[in-house]
């Protein structure tokens, strides 16, 4: 704590932020003029000075963006919280906020000054130790009530190194420490002996900030027009208000002049009491509860007058509806007689009609019928069914035992049980198909298939469930039930019409004159309204049941035999057609056993070819010894050479003919030991069978790397041996790996995987095939043969002559259809980059294999770049592995570098590259947005089937960034080889790689 010169120096002052009970900030009265000149400038400066880079400086005064009212004000950064959030000081008003690095600007020279707000702490005051978080935010709360935009009277008593002032805070005539000492929200502290100031509990400023952040109080970004000081809550005194249009013309801040704060309302001046400033608070406590009631009242007045409104328009609409009730009963009335007499006819004449159609379909007749139907006729379980699946699990079984099997004494002794398995398979094979071919499963079939259809045109899909004896004993109780009731219905419908007809007629006799016997009307007319009535009554009453749809209940019951009934016909179903493919099964398995039965393969044919190639290639070798003996000569002849040369070629052709013949024999040998005979390993071992399953018939162990006669490419790739030759009139490329014993097998694995998804598609996988994968013999090496396409890369196509539109989606087609092809097979790329991709004749794009003994991650995690734009995605640069997703992100990018033909792009924060300013076709451009920004569910077989690809044969794309067209001329052809020479040049100078 620095000495004070200015002890007891007394200073007229405004606050403007409190931090707690005992702390606040504010500014003094004399710097209303440069507030609002620092306003001034800031709002014309900020918005076009340069954003704030690297790191930031806590030393240096920045312009801040204050979210509240989205003005520019000085502030100093207190703590980085991370790379794109700080927390900041406005020092002018002293208040915090986290901003984001984008709504902060460099300020210039002449606005690095000291802040104009000031901290102070009231002298002999300290925060109790242990003070909850309650107390604490209503301390600072009943402090901001004291000096909160008050001009308060600070008595200076000391000043601590970091600036913060000791002072004695006066507002009229209340001092403000001691009220709040008395509220309990801060205590007395021991004074230091030479400066009579509390010991200082150090604190670190950026917590302390942090914690203000959920503060109550209100700040001074709440004032109204963010004023420096704010305007006065009462009168003026009389003095004419500032102008709304000056106050638009300062800029952020509006001030208003000393002399104006002096007179104001708010400078009570000396003769204000505490408790007049508690009265002044209560009452504008009552005012705003007043003010709430009022409201709450006139709501509820509002809510009632509507209420009343709608009553009345009720009341009116009651009354008119009663007054057409009234009209409409008394011409009823005239024809009561004669309508119902005709609506009586009506209903029975439907009567008539209904009774001539068969209605059983109500009391579930066609359920109870199927289940007879099922009941009797139901297909069962062949008996040899049961055996058969016993004997052929027990075949199983053993061929599993004999493919795990190890120890050859124990795995003969498995084969010969595995024969006499085999034997008795066959012979119940012969028995179940026998018996099957007794049974008329297709015509029982086609007749459930007839009865489930019928069933569900009536009912519709059923309910799902299981099978239960009470749910069919509850359906014919309810079916016995309802023919009780609908047979007593109909009877007193009969009765009740007999009874009609017999009133008629001795009606008639009444009114008839000619009859001599006279008749009294009460003898013979009766109670025509109770016979009416009853007509009525039991006529509807048949018709309901016969017409309108059962209940619910009635259509639970219905329904849940329905479901029963369904459920039978689909166990039989599956009975049938387990039964169908059993027997198909059994078909196959007798016409390929034949052959096999009571044998074993040999492997002598592939034995000879290993003979014959070890032979072959010792010839090979003694042919190209005597080669380059002759070239070493002084006196060789030229002929002679030549002739040599020729006879190694052939010599070359034949073994790789003869590597052909022997994978041609694995493969034989694989289809039997899946399918029949899984000891051949074990029982062959010194054919390597095993490392070939393995490698998905990848791998030869024939083909060795001194056999070819190899060209190194070192301009193709500085990393690892890679050497081109020509195999059978056919380019291919070797490319070396060094591998232990560890990573010889995961290259294996990852290269099987990789040519097993090729051969499910062949040509239509949209991969770069395998040729061979063998290991060397002498060093430890792994060798990979694919084919070779000179100058077919993307680097290569677009740097002689680029790919136009059309061609591009061609080609990218056939790049998606690859990386579909992979991601089925749960394969990630994760090396997808611009030599690694190939245009073949400029229209099929096909995806180039990677490196096999490196992880997806690692392969991911290498920096690749297309022009200035990186094909590492988003997330992989986050530390998050690789994905399908991540793999699209990078084809995205290729496909904007092929369609805009540029190497410098537009990238946002995040490095995703921006293309608002490429001409590209909309469906190419909304396929780009989908892969490169919205990339959540993007998957490549939605990118294969987007629009873009889908252009009708003939229709071509124009190019966006180039209108004229390459044609096969002299000047042209000379152009795209002085591109190819240069193209040459890089990559002998390391610049280009087609490492994959």
């Amino acid at each position: 704590m620095d000495e004070d010169p200015l002890y007891n120096k007394v200073e007229d002052v405004v606050g403007s932020h409190v931090e707690d009970a005992v702390t606040f900030w504010a500014q003094n009265i004399s710097r209303n003029k440069d507030i609002m000149k620092i306003g001034c400038s800031l709002s014309e400066i900020c918005p076009h000075a340069n954003s704030v880079f690297g790191n930031l400086d806590p030393k240096k005064i920045y312009g801040g963006l204050f979210s509240e009212d989205k003005c520019w004000y000085r502030c100093k950064v207190l703590k980085i919280i991370s790379d794109e959030k700080c927390l900041v000081r406005y020092i002018d008003y002293g208040n915090t906020e986290i901003l984001n690095r984008s709504d902060m600007v460099e300020i210039p020279l002449d606005l690095q000054f000291s802040s104009v707000a000031k901290k102070y702490k009231l002298w002999g005051l300290q925060i109790p130790s242990g003070q909850e978080v309650t107390q604490f935010d209503q301390g600072r709360t009943f402090l901001g009530s004291l000096i909160f935009e008050k001009e308060i009277k600070m008595r200076i008593k000391a000043t601590y190194q970091d600036g913060t002032i000791i002072a004695q805070a006066e507002y009229g005539s209340v001092d403000i420490g001691e009220e709040v000492a008395k509220k309990g929200f801060a205590e007395k502290c021991k004074l230091a002996s030479s400066t009579n100031v509390c010991e200082e509990k150090k604190s670190d400023p950026g917590q302390l900030a942090l914690r203000n952040l959920k503060s109550p109080i209100p700040l001074w970004g709440h004032r109204s027009n963010q004023s420096t000081f704010s305007k006065p809550k009462g009168r003026l005194s009389g003095r004419p208000t500032l102008d709304l249009k000056n106050e638009n013309n300062t800029g952020n801040h509006v001030t208003f002049p000393k002399e104006s704060l002096a007179a104001s309302d708010f400078n009570l001046g000396s003769n204000v009491s505490l408790e007049k400033i508690k009265q002044d608070q209560k009452l504008i406590e009552e005012n705003e509860k007043l003010k709430t009631e009022k409201e709450l009242l006139l709501e509820s007045y509002k809510v009632l007058e509507l209420k009343v409104e709608q009553t009345a328009q009720e009341l009116q609409q009651e009354k008119a509806t009663t007054m057409d009730l009234t009209k409409n009963l008394e011409s009823t009335l005239k024809t009561r007689v004669d309508t119902r007499i005709k609506n009586l006819a009506a209903k029975v004449k439907i009567l008539k009609e209904v009774r001539l159609v068969n209605i059983s379909v109500h009391f579930g007749d066609d359920l109870s019928d199927a289940v007879q139907m099922l009941d009797e006729e139901c297909f069962t379980s062949p008996a040899s069914l049961n055996e058969l699946n016993i004997i052929w699990a027990d075949y199983n079984l053993v061929q599993e035992k004999i493919q795990t099997c190890q120890n050859l004494n124990e795995g003969n002794i498995l084969i010969v049980k595995r024969n006499e398995v085999q034997q008795k398979l066959y012979t119940a094979i012969e028995v179940f198909i026998l018996e099957v071919d007794e049974l008329p499963l297709n015509k029982r079939l086609t007749t459930l298939q007839d009865l489930s259809a019928s069933l569900e045109a009536v009912y519709g899909q059923a309910k799902e469930g299981t099978y239960s004896e009470e749910i069919l004993k509850k359906f014919y109780e309810w079916k016995s039930g309802k023919r009780e009731e609908f047979r007593n219905v109909r009877s007193e419908t009969e009765a009740s019409l007999q009874r009609l007809v017999e009133w008629f007629h001795s009606t008639s006799k009444v009114f008839d004159l000619t009859m001599e016997e006279s008749l009294t009307s009460e003898d013979t007319v009766g109670n025509v309204d109770e016979i009416l009535e009853k007509t009525e009554s039991t006529v509807c009453k048949e018709l309901e049941i016969s017409l309108i749809e059962q209940g619910d209940v009635d259509k639970e019951i219905i329904l849940n035999m329905y479901s029963q009934v369904l459920q039978k016909i689909r166990s039989e179903e599956r009975l049938i057609a387990t039964v169908q493919s059993k027997y198909k099964d059994c078909v196959e398995f007798k016409k390929q056993i034949i052959e096999w039965l009571n044998k074993s393969p040999n492997v002598d044919h592939l034995l000879s070819i290993k003979k014959k190639l070890k032979s072959l290639k010792a010839q090979l070798r003694w042919k190209l010894v005597e080669k380059n003996n002759l070239e070493e000569s002084d006196d060789h002849d030229g002929s002679e050479i030549e002739k040599i040369k020729q006879e190694i070629t052939q010599l070359h052709d034949s073994v790789f003919q003869e590597i052909y013949h022997e994978q041609e024999e694995y493969e034989k040998l694989n289809r039997l030991v899946q399918k029949w005979f899984p000891e051949l390993p074990l029982l062959h071992p010194e054919i390597g069978l095993h490392k070939f399953m393995n490698s998905g018939g990848l791998l030869t162990m024939s083909l060795e790397r001194d056999l070819l006669d190899a060209e190194p490419m070192k301009e193709l790739s500085s990393k690892r041996p890679l050497v081109c030759s020509e195999v059978n009139g056919q380019m291919i490329l070797l490319k070396g790996y060094s591998v232990d014993v560890d990573t010889e097998a995961r290259v294996i694995h990852r290269a099987a995987a990789y040519h097993t998804a090729w051969r499910e598609a062949r040509e239509e996988s949209g991969l770069l095939p395998l040729i061979f994968l063998f290991l060397c013999k002498s060093d430890p090496m792994a060798y990979l043969m694919v084919p070779y396409y000179p100058r077919a890369n993307l680097s290569a196509v677009q740097a002689s002559m680029p790919l136009t539109s059309e061609e591009t989606l061609k080609v990218m087609k056939g790049v998606a259809q690859g990386l579909h092809t992979l991601h089925k097979a749960d394969i990630i790329h994760g090396s997808l980059h611009q030599n690694n991709v190939f245009a073949l004749n400029r229209e099929q794009g096909i995806v180039g294999d990677f490196d096999f003994t490196k992880s997806v991650n690692q392969r991911a995690s290498v920096s690749m770049m297309v022009g200035d734009l990186s094909l590492i995605s988003p997330e992989l640069r986050m530390g998050k592995p690789a994905s399908p997703s991540s793999d699209l992100y990078a084809y995205g990018c290729l496909l904007l570098w092929l369609s805009v033909q540029k190497q410098k792009f537009e990238t946002n924060e995040d490095g995703i590259p921006e293309m608002d300013q490429y001409h590209l076709d909309d469906k190419v451009r909304s396929l780009l947005f989908s892969l490169i920004h919205c990339r959540s569910s993007m998957t490549a077989e939605q990118v294969l089937n987007a629009e873009c690809f889908l252009l009708p044969k003939g229709k071509s794309i124009p190019s966006p960034e180039k209108d004229t067209e390459y044609t096969e001329n002299e000047e042209e052809e000379k152009f795209k080889m002085e591109n190819l020479d240069k193209y040459k040049e890089k990559t002998k100078n390391g610049e280009a790689n087609f490492d994959c």
